[in-house]
């Protein structure tokens, strides 16, 4: 065997170098794998305690120190394959209880200290292939390891009781890398109980003992690694005597190179013989490649599979090779990723049950018009060069047994008006990857079961769908569908629904009716429009839990913008947003409630007569901003002028005047103090009109009594049709009925139809935003007009003169 050195660099050359990889974590607290960068020269001591899986394959790592893994109570796979150890000590592992896979292969050992495989007992994978072991004797220790199902083993000299230690376990696996054997003795392989022997042979036996011993030790046998014929191929002749008396049942050939004439030997060789299966895998064919005759009688043969397989030969004699293939008496045959292009329709009927030709040149044209197969059961034809769909159909007419047939990634389609003519057996039928749409539905088989459309053009499922009477499971995934299928076109057998990875971005208004029918619907990873519909997904994963499969995690919410990757579980709108009588009741709901409180506020707290008075104070506010100052203040002295009956001077005295000018900017033209003595009444009244910017009149049944204040009213009257209209403020204090006014006064009659007056609220607490409004109104910056005004006063100084003014006005009245 070459230095192991030598072969860590050899086998470097064909793997990536991997730095400190951190694969994906298993839980929150566990670290599923990690993987190591080359050139260690030992253990890491950076390894998370938590790790599941070690790989430290080609390194340099010669010696393992007891301390290595101690603190890796978890680790379950420990990869140090391509390294230089050269020790198996047990000990290593003494804490690694929970240890299950070891693969120690492609190193040096050459000592393995038994004492210590007792800290080894969980370990149910041991591959210690590839090493320096010269014999492949095992101590009596390896019967501690009681768990162990695979075991892998290399030596150049293998003895009859090598085996004998472990003659009693009972394996799944048992690998034989044998490239270096140099010496075998006859029997040693017969100790070995195994379901499973898979030897690596060297290129050339020493002797026929070794294959002839494997064709009797397990149920399966695997034999790799057959290279060309040089002198005397001793594997294809042992290969070639399998027989009746073997104990094999089923025989796997890969990795070889021989010609044809040779395979054909072992292929009759193992008709004839005890083998019920029989493969070949990765064939390099050379040579010949010429046909071969064999006598297919009816043996124990049920399955023969050849895989991958290249060839040096493309020229052929008549008859053509593949013609033996349609001669075979075989239930089960697969003959793929082979660039296969002809098969021969056998002459007679056979019993073919399944046949498989995937990945290979298979036409349209190949089984047209084969009328022997009709005992075909399943069959596969792959990724080949298929076209017709209609052709496809018609050639399965005359397999009277189909059930099961797999045309997935070929080039298919269909035209519309095509008669498609199906055996009426089929019932599962695989059209996946290839490029057809809605129009394939024309083209179903009608007592089909299974239909798998994934990954075509398929943008609609339409009525036609409706004659499928007995179809249980459909698969639409990655197609263009808009939206989701009805469940109306089904029949109510559809059980299960799969429409992944298509375009539809939001749900029917209906889903719930649409999915009544299914048990199972794959919906995920389509780009959803989380809307008002897509609140019935959340509605049919609560009623029928499990029946959204993937649920939540692959339905993610795609528009608008602002949901974006929200999971479709997590997505809320409200109730009232999507139902348009909901809003609409809520809206007129609360409409009538804030009538009915405005109407109660209106007649509890008088808001009309507050809305009214902030109208006018919004009017007066308007008004006064278009006056003309530069006009008024030359001549007007005073901000109002007061109107009023004596018999209310009490409430003008305490409340109108004191409210008023509280806040000395206001002043009033008032007859007690403003009224120039010596002058007569009349020339007064007029000249405190003109000289005021407003005249107020205080209205009540006494003021009705009183000529003067009819006087007054008179004057301001006819002031009001003047350059200052508007001027004229009317202040009801108490009701005045129409009747109650004398027809002389048809001035008085006249203003109160037509011109709006504010009535003297009873309330205390409307008293406020009376005297406001009413500040407001007759509020103007007057500075020339205050000058004046002092003027005034100070010729109205004698107080027994006003007092005089005001016995002479009430004696008039």
């Amino acid at each position: 065997m070459k230095n192991k050195a030598d072969q860590v660099n050899k086998h470097s050359l064909m793997h990536f170098i991997i730095i400190y990889i951190l694969m994906p974590i298993s839980t929150e607290n566990e670290i599923e794998g990690l993987f190591f960068k080359k050139q260690l020269d030992k253990v890491p001591s950076n390894v998370p305690f938590n790790a599941l899986e070690l790989d430290l394959s080609q390194n340099i790592i010669q010696y393992l120190q007891e301390t290595n893994f101690h603190h890796l109570l978890n680790l379950k796979f420990l990869n140090l394959s391509y390294n230089l150890i050269e020790e198996l000590d047990g000990h290593v592992f003494k804490k690694n209880i929970a240890l299950k896979h070891l693969d120690l292969s492609y190193n040096n050992l050459k000592i393995i200290k038994c004492s210590s495989l007792y800290f080894m007992k969980s370990v149910t994978h041991l591959n210690l292939s590839y090493n320096n072991f010269e014999t492949m004797e095992l101590c009596k220790e390896f019967n501690t390891l009681e768990k162990l199902s695979y075991l892998g083993l290399s030596a150049t000299k293998i003895r009859r009781y090598d085996f004998i230690n472990i003659a009693q376990m009972e394996f799944k696996y048992v690998f034989l890398g044998l490239e270096a054997l140099q010496e075998y003795e006859a029997g040693s392989l017969q100790l070995l109980n195994t379901g499973k022997l898979h030897i690596s042979i060297p290129e050339h036996l020493v002797n026929q003992f070794l294959l002839n011993d494997a064709l009797n030790t397990s149920r399966t046998l695997e034999v790799s690694k057959i290279g060309r014929d040089k002198i005397y191929d001793f594997s294809i002749e042992s290969l070639a005597n399998v027989n009746k008396r073997s104990k094999v049942l089923s025989l796997i050939v890969s990795n070889i190179t021989t010609s044809w004439t040779k395979i054909c030997r072992i292929l009759a060789s193992v008709w004839n013989s005890s083998i019920e299966s029989f493969s070949i895998h990765n064939y390099n064919r050379v040579q010949d490649n010429i046909y071969v005759q064999i006598n297919f009688i009816i043996g124990s043969l049920k399955s023969l599979a050849i895989d991958h397989v290249t060839t040096e030969i493309f020229f052929y004699k008549l008859p053509h090779p593949a013609k033996m293939w349609a001669e075979m008496l075989v239930e089960n045959f697969t003959y793929s990723n082979a660039d296969v292009i002809h098969f021969f329709c056998p002459e007679k009927q056979n019993i073919f049950r399944f046949l498989s030709f995937h990945n290979n040149g298979i036409t349209d044209e190949i089984f047209q018009k084969c009328k022997t197969l009709t005992s075909l059961e399943i069959f596969i034809l792959r990724n080949n060069k298929l076209e017709s769909l209609l052709k496809l159909s018609v050639m399965t007419s005359t397999m009277k047994s189909l059930s099961y047939l797999d045309l997935s990634k070929n080039h298919l389609s269909y035209n519309q008006g095509e008669n498609c003519n199906w055996t009426e057996s089929l019932i599962f039928l695989n059209l996946s990857e290839n490029s057809l749409s809605d129009l394939v539905f024309s083209c179903i088989p009608i007592n089909i079961q299974i239909l798998d459309l994934y990954k075509n053009q398929i943008t609609r499922v339409p009525e036609e769908v409706k004659t499928l009477k007995y179809l249980k499971e459909i698969n639409l995934a990655l197609n263009k569908l808009r939206h989701f299928p009805d469940c109306q076109n089904f029949w109510g057998s559809l059980n299960i629904l799969r429409i992944e990875e298509n375009v539809i971005d939001s749900s029917s208004i209906n889903f719930l009716n649409r999915t009544i029918c299914f048990k199972s619907v794959s919906a995920g990873k389509n780009p959803f429009q989380c809307n008002c519909e897509l609140r019935e997904f959340i509605l049919t994963e609560k009623q029928s839990p499990g029946k959204l499969v993937g649920w939540p995690e692959s339905y993610i919410c795609e528009y608008p913008d602002e949901y974006r990757g929200i999971l479709l579980q997590n997505f809320y709108i409200s109730e009232i947003s999507c139902n348009i009588y909901i809003l609409l009741g809520t809206v007129l709901g609360t409409m009538l409630i804030f009538c009915l409180c405005m109407i109660f506020f209106c007649i509890y707290f008088d808001l009309p007569w507050y809305f009214y008075m902030m109208y006018k104070w919004i009017q007066t506010k308007h008004r006064v901003r278009n006056i003309n100052l530069h006009e008024t203040k030359d001549h007007i002295l005073f901000h109002a002028f007061i109107s009023y009956n004596h018999q209310d001077s009490a409430w003008v005295h305490e409340h109108l005047i004191p409210n008023l000018e509280k806040n000395e900017s206001i002043k009033l033209c008032h007859h007690k103090r403003d009224f120039i003595p010596g002058k007569a009444i009349i020339e007064n009244i007029v000249h405190c009109i003109e000289k005021s910017f407003k005249s107020i009149f205080v209205l009540s049944p006494n003021f009705i009594q009183s000529e003067w204040c009819h006087y007054e009213l008179y004057f301001a009257e006819h002031k009001l049709f003047g350059k200052q209209s508007n001027n004229l403020i009317l202040i009801l204090l108490e009701p005045i009925p129409q009747y109650v006014i004398p027809n002389k006064y048809y001035k008085l009659k006249a203003i109160m139809k037509h011109r709006t007056y504010v009535e003297w609220p009873k309330e205390k607490s409307k008293h406020g935003l009376f005297f406001a409004n009413l500040r407001e109104a007759i509020n103007i910056n007057l500075h020339t007009a205050d000058e004046s005004i002092r003027f005034l006063n100070s010729e109205c100084k004698n107080h027994q003169m006003a007092e005089t003014t005001e016995e002479l006005i009430s004696s008039q009245e």
